[in-house]
């Protein structure tokens, strides 16, 4: 059996990002302020929330400022924070609460200052992720594990996360979504990396084989053959693993527009499996329902 290959996100920022500025700077004044799928957050606040990503990354990876970072524990949580009931639980309440402080201080940003601050820290961004040694091993992508990951890894979380908010920019301003495959299939590699922790508490015989299968990626032409993942329960673990030829015990079919907002809370469970087609061991297949791929 022979894991997934790496996803080298490294290339795609740029594009993503053209793509995002391309759609900010087709904007009039009042679509800024157009609601979104985040309660709460306008379509400005998304843009200026992107922006936190790009300098947060640049402040905390390349140049080491560890200052107002999360830290694991309540102890580390600075004045102010609320308490959790876990430490995954708190690395949420931090991320949420460091969030709302970032939006309510940009505000005063205007679109114009906001979309060259984009720009250029795109530019800032892309040079740091190429200065990388994605075979090392890094910290851990949260949602799929606690153990360390390759640096490969959190670079291709940082393109979902990029890919994602630009998805509730375009849902917002009624512009048409980035279903690009050659943005849109990695992305989705990197979601399906959620299916092994998702799967951590499901008990099952050696060898049982659950098979998810996305249909109709990509615009305007979907690519022809559904992306295929094969999850296997193996040496009392679930792998996520190249196609195998043996017959699966259950089977998911979905396509690329459901299987993006399954793996990011932007459908609920009953609605997304009613898109689909279940077969073999229900339980096993609904179970593919619950994996997410975000901080959440």
């Amino acid at each position: 059996m022979n894991p997934l290959p790496p996803v080298n996100a490294v290339p795609l920022f740029p594009e993503e990002r053209a793509a995002l500025l391309d759609v900010l700077s087709s904007l009039g004044g009042a679509d800024w302020s157009r609601d979104t799928s985040c309660p709460g957050w306008s379509l400005k606040d998304i843009a200026v929330h992107l922006l936190s990503d790009d300098l947060g990354r640049l402040s905390g990876g390349r140049d080491k400022h560890r200052s107002g970072h999360f830290a694991p524990s309540a102890a580390g949580a600075p004045p102010g924070a609320i308490a959790a009931s876990s430490p995954e639980r708190f690395e949420v309440n931090f991320v949420n609460r460091q969030n709302e402080l970032w939006v309510e201080a940009t505000r005063r940003l205007s679109p114009r200052v906001l979309t060259g601050l984009l720009r250029w820290s795109g530019e800032q961004t892309q040079s740091y992720w190429e200065s990388l040694d994605l075979d090392a091993i890094g910290g851990p992508v949260s949602w799929a594990g606690p153990d360390p990951a390759p640096v490969w890894f959190d670079v291709a979380r940082e393109l979902t996360e990029r890919w994602l908010h630009q998805q509730q920019i375009r849902e917002s301003a009624d512009i048409p979504p980035l279903y690009d495959p050659h943005i849109f299939i990695p992305v989705l590699d990197t979601f399906a990396r959620a299916l092994p922790h998702t799967f951590r508490s499901t008990d099952a015989p050696e060898g049982t084989l659950v098979h998810l299968a996305i249909t109709e990626v990509g615009a305007p032409r979907p690519v022809g053959a559904p992306l295929r993942y094969d999850l296997i329960r193996d040496a009392g673990a679930w792998r996520l693993v190249q196609p195998l030829d043996s017959e699966p015990d259950a089977v998911v079919t979905t396509d690329g527009d459901t299987a993006w907002r399954v793996f990011t809370k932007g459908i609920a469970k009953a609605d997304a499996i009613a898109l689909s087609t279940l077969e073999g061991d229900s339980g096993l297949a609904e179970k593919v329902f619950d994996a997410v791929s975000i901080i959440a």
